[in-house]
């Protein structure tokens, strides 16, 4: 019985780890300018934040996110997910251009 818990666990554990941050480089995209553009933010939405706000933003264990952008600027967003609000915490996204660009695709939801 144990072995077997203890499988389940260390599964739920890779699972969980292969959830975490993005170590993929966007530097060599050919780009000369910034990254921000290419950043995917529905991408990084959907590892990071989905879990708590819901894969379509309609909210879970965090708040809906359909409208954000009718109460919050891109600048009030960023400033949350920085450093966190009620029960978030702060740094879920470690990457300041991913922190923008999702950011400016939430705020752009009214």
């Amino acid at each position: 019985m144990k072995k077997w818990m203890m499988a389940i666990g260390l599964g739920a554990m890779l699972t969980l780890g292969a959830c975490g941050g993005d170590d993929e480089d966007t530097s060599s995209n050919g780009d000369s300018g910034s990254n921000t553009a290419s950043v995917d933010a529905e991408a990084v939405y959907a590892q990071n934040c989905a879990a708590c706000h819901g894969a379509n933003l309609e909210g879970m264990s965090g708040p809906s996110l359909e409208q954000v952008g009718a109460r919050l600027s891109a600048e009030d967003i960023e400033n949350i997910i920085r450093n966190g609000q009620g029960a978030m915490p702060a740094n879920l996204i470690e990457d300041d251009e991913e922190i923008t660009a999702v950011s400016a695709w939430l705020a752009e939801k009214k």
